[in-house]
């Protein structure tokens, strides 16, 4: 078995939405972690990914945390809290709590915890200020949540103002393009002192994206969005992860 096996766990985020292959399939930050990890260590990892777009974050412990612990894993990285943040109702205090539940399953397990902070799409997005204040208040609580804690890999996105930038967004404004997810993957690789591949702060050649008029954006992405949320339903419904068991990522 490889000496280093990494699991993810999350939404769309970390499922890799916004980056997508030719194929139709998406890779995102995570998927590119794995491979700049065995790039770096010059050795194979093993690497499977359970996050499922348009999850809450206590589903995503209740329905992955135990499934990804059970594989055996060195490593495990979290984040959620993105679609509870643009539901105003929610407590941060519940969401960070899912934070402490994760990292106590890792540390009774012998797992280290890989912590990430999504990236901030408020400048892009109606309602944008209630958007900044949530995520600023997520942010900031999470971090208390883990202060003190030296033994975690912590890698915070949502401070990141270049990372804010229309060019690191995809089409609907909410996902991060091939850019930003590369630039997650060089801030968790730097946070687990590997080496980062030339580029991936600031990838050039790779902004495509469509910018769309404000009608064509409202029908296209934002009232699909809201008629999910009045109709109860989530754009993972029957979806099953990309990698629910191991996979052998080898260096390049």
């Amino acid at each position: 078995m490889e000496q280093v096996r990494y699991v993810a766990i999350g939404d769309s985020f970390t499922e890799g939405v916004g980056d997508e292959t030719p194929d139709g399939s998406v890779r995102g930050w995570a998927d590119l972690v794995a491979q700049g990890w065995a790039d770096s260590r010059g050795e194979p990892i093993g690497y499977a990914n359970l996050a499922i777009r348009g999850k809450l974050i206590w589903p995503i412990v209740e329905e992955q945390l135990e499934r990804a612990l059970a594989l055996a894993p060195t490593h495990l990285s979290f984040n959620g809290g993105g679609n509870d943040m643009l539901r105003p109702r929610t407590p941060m205090s519940r969401v960070t709590d899912a934070y402490s539940e994760v990292l106590r399953r890792c540390d009774e397990e012998g797992v280290t915890m890989i912590v990430l902070s999504g990236a901030n799409p408020s400048a892009q997005l109606p309602l944008s200020r209630l958007i900044q204040r949530r995520g600023d208040e997520l942010s900031a609580s999470v971090e208390r949540r883990i202060a003190g804690r030296d033994d975690l890999v912590v890698a915070l996105n949502w401070p990141d103002a270049e990372l804010a930038d229309p060019s690191f967004w995809s089409v609907d404004r909410l996902h991060m393009n091939s850019r930003g997810h590369h630039r997650v993957a060089a801030r968790v690789l730097a946070a687990l002192g590997e080496q980062v591949p030339e580029g991936w702060w600031a990838l050039e050649g790779v902004d495509d994206t469509v910018r769309l008029d404000r009608a064509r954006y409202f029908r296209e992405h934002l009232g699909p969005w809201l008629k999910r949320r009045l109709t109860g339903t989530s754009s993972g419904d029957d979806r099953e992860p990309k990698y629910a068991d191991w996979i052998r990522v080898t260096p390049r």
